[in-house]
């Protein structure tokens, strides 16, 4: 991992004063004091990440009573589990008593959670059941030192959480787009790989590189070859029109090629972004696979191939991308100032069986090589944005426009914060 020097006059309020002097460069890469500050680095856990809706997992990774699996954000754990009566709970890792951690292996089944320091155990559904010699400590209720539960939301089989208690809704954002991602029918969907890419750098540079494809033409070449996000849109408009003149016949999916923009400052609600957009695979091209051919049963109520993608946000830092035939979901996860877990997720079809209905080195080549170059291009990337001589240059309009959506967003969040 990476270090970077403390800079001990570093405060809130220099924060904030830094995030409005930016905003007045609109158009422009951020300064680099936003990749080192450790002030700032705290502050977006406490206002941007706790506060915004995450992906945390998929239903099939608990599909019986004990079956949990944790989700790591910065310093913290959270637990996900099903409970004795098929429920799930998102619950933080730390016991009542003295903070320990009740569960240590990543994924697992458990009858119950039991701290290892002093003993205390607790239910599937996170009751304190077990306090060793706590009935005789007078005022003492069971009741009052169960695990603390975090806000959770399911949908099409996807499960979210959101560590502020007071958070808004994420259904109703969610419900602008469920038409287009339940083509895929997720609910029934099968996770065929997960690969966690630890990734030494800044979690807004993991973020801001995949908001933009202004280098996906000289970094992806693969990808470049078949997708067309990675040009203007009118040199590119022509080949998009034809592929939504005929997508609603081929994959039987009514209003699959409509779009809908709810995401960071168009949001809602902070951190309840929602959005899907369709684009098309060039000419000849069916699927994101290392020659564009199918490599998967279809998806859920997909009918046939319309040389398309659905490009779709779910909250500020969960993304897919989504062929007829396989879903690829992206999750960037802030670990320190200096590291970056970006999770991958491939789903297929249900009913698919590996090794029948797809290999998996076939299913997930295109995008896991993409990955490691996107690991290459952030380590750069890194390394000259915190040089002290760094000096932001200008965003292109088109192509990294939604990374300026991102930053404005960012910086006007980090603005309203003041010191204590």
């Amino acid at each position: 991992m990476h270090v970077i020097a403390t800079d001990v006059s570093d405060t809130k309020d220099k924060m904030a004063r830094m995030a409005k002097e930016q905003l007045e460069k609109p158009g422009f890469a951020i300064d680099p004091y936003f990749y080192r500050s450790h002030v700032t680095y705290q502050s977006e856990l406490e206002h941007i990440v706790f506060k915004s809706w995450l992906y945390a997992g998929h239903i099939s990774q608990i599909p019986n009573k004990g079956d949990y699996f944790l989700v790591d954000i910065g310093e913290d754990s959270i637990i996900v589990c099903r409970d004795r009566k098929e429920q799930i709970h998102a619950m933080h890792n730390m016991c009542r008593h003295r903070g320990a951690r009740v569960c240590e292996e990543s994924s697992g089944n458990k009858r119950t959670f039991s701290c290892p320091y002093h003993g205390w155990g607790y239910g599937l559904d996170g009751k304190l059941k077990a306090a060793r010699d706590m009935r005789d400590v007078e005022g003492f209720d069971f009741d009052d030192y169960g695990l603390l539960h975090v806000r959770m939301e399911i949908f099409q089989g996807m499960i979210f959480i959101n560590c502020d208690p007071d958070a808004p809704d994420f259904q109703k954002p969610l419900s602008k787009i469920s038409r287009q991602l339940g083509a895929y029918d997720l609910e029934n969907a099968k996770v065929a790989e997960a690969k966690t890419y630890k990734i030494d750098a800044n979690w807004k540079l993991c973020l801001e590189n995949y908001l933009e494809c202004y280098h996906c033409a000289s970094s992806h070449r693969h990808y470049a070859k078949l997708h067309t996000l990675e040009a203007l849109a009118h040199k590119v408009k022509p080949i998009n029109e034809a592929m939504w003149g005929r997508a609603e016949e081929i994959t039987g999916v009514e209003g699959i090629a409509d779009e809908f923009y709810g995401y960071y400052n168009d949001s809602s609600a902070f951190g309840a972004c929602s959005y899907h957009s369709r684009y098309a695979l060039y000419e000849g091209y069916q699927s994101g696979s290392k020659d564009g051919t199918p490599v998967a049963p279809l998806m859920g109520n997909m009918k046939g191939y319309d040389g398309g993608a659905g490009d779709f946000q779910l909250g500020p830092l969960t993304f897919m991308l989504n062929y007829p035939d396989h879903c690829v979901l992206y999750r960037f996860i802030p670990r320190s100032l200096t590291q970056t877990d970006m999770e991958l997720v491939w789903f297929v079809n249900g009913d698919a069986e590996e090794g029948v209905d797809y290999q998996k080195e076939d299913l997930t080549w295109l995008w896991h090589f993409t990955s490691l170059e996107d690991e290459f291009i952030i380590m750069r990337n890194s390394a000259g944005v915190n040089s002290h001589f760094f000096q932001p240059g200008p965003y292109h309009p088109e192509h990294e426009s939604t990374c300026m959506e991102f930053i404005s967003w960012y910086l006007k969040a980090l603005s309203k914060i003041k010191s204590s």
